[in-house]
């Protein structure tokens, strides 16, 4: 393929970017930004606020990785690019690749150190608010949805190896704009910069740079068409994913309906008589939800649930004991 570090892998970084989280506090802080991010939900920690637990596991992943290719030399970077990271024509042979390649990076240490950065920053609110099994399927699907753009576009980019988490980080800012938009990030750790803007220009840079590598330039070795693959497929899920959820879950054999009944029991003319009542029946789609917050609960704790969540628990509750 196109030039690249190593023997031909594309590189999917962000080494020419540099970001910074704005700290809090004052005036100057993130008054209009996540709750949590190196604010009061957050207190502690490394630069003010505490990392999150699947934000933790995935940047140990990518530097335990790293350095057993690049450090300690246990894996081969050739190896590893042929086996780990993504290419088109390898695809049915390594069908792990979509998933593998994002956690394999460059010899240089730029190329995951600015990843991690970003990572770092901007997914711990993220994770907050979704809870950790949320977040992870989401980081993991943007990842994938960077790499099948390569498969996509093959016919003008040619057999080239993708390596590194910028596609899926590129979902995670993309998300990150969604939510909080007005948030300021330190643009080259200076400038203040409202992530809105941050991201659309990247996406516009990123577009120019796919522009010319689908031209035949290969632009520095770095993946960009990848990077806007990620950034799709985390506008598509973030706007259509609870509808594609709800069809799947419907093409599945749905839970019976499950009725909790009370009893209460009365003496008349010497005879003990039964009453019974049975309350509103709990449907699977309840349930899956009810799921769905409980292992929120267990990754990010109960200050994680938002208002609603917490209002649908105790709805719940009061609907089990029969107390409606």
């Amino acid at each position: 393929g196109p030039g690249g570090p190593g023997f031909g892998a594309h590189l999917m970084g962000f080494a020419d970017r540099r970001y910074g989280a704005r700290r809090p506090g004052g005036r100057g802080g993130w008054n209009d930004g996540p709750r949590g991010y190196g604010g009061p939900a957050g207190g502690g920690g490394l630069f003010g606020y505490t990392l999150t637990p699947w934000v933790k596991r995935l940047l140990a992943a990518n530097f335990a990785v790293f350095v057993a290719i690049s450090v300690v030399g246990l894996l081969p970077f050739e190896w590893a690019v042929d086996v780990l990271g993504f290419s088109t024509p390898d695809l049915f042979r390594h069908p792990w690749s979509p998933v593998t390649y994002m956690f394999v990076h460059a010899n240089q240490f730029g190329h995951i150190f600015f990843n991690m950065i970003i990572l770092f920053f901007f997914g711990p609110p993220l994770e907050r608010a979704w809870g950790g099994r949320e977040f992870l399927k989401f980081y993991l699907v943007c990842g994938v949805g960077a790499a099948l753009t390569s498969v996509l576009l093959y016919q003008w980019i040619g057999p080239v190896s993708v390596i590194g988490a910028s596609g899926a980080l590129m979902g995670v800012m993309l998300a990150f704009a969604m939510k909080w938009p007005d948030a300021r990030v330190l643009l080259w750790f200076i400038i203040p910069v409202k992530v809105k803007y941050l991201v659309g220009v990247i996406i516009i840079l990123d577009l120019w740079a796919t522009r010319s590598a689908l031209g035949g330039d290969p632009g520095g070795g770095v993946a960009t068409w990848a990077h806007l693959g990620g950034a799709a497929t985390a506008w598509v899920y973030l706007r259509y994913g609870d509808r594609i959820e709800a069809r799947l879950r419907r093409m599945k054999p749905r839970r019976p309906k499950l009725g909790v009944e009370t009893g209460s029991s009365a003496t008349a003319g010497g005879r003990t008589t039964e009453k019974r009542h049975k309350n509103r029946p709990v449907d699977g789609d309840a349930l899956d939800k009810v799921d769905r917050i409980l292992d929120k609960i267990r990754d990010s704790g109960i200050e994680a649930l938002t208002a609603e969540e917490k209002a649908y628990l105790d709805d719940m509750s009061r609907r089990y004991r029969g107390s409606d």
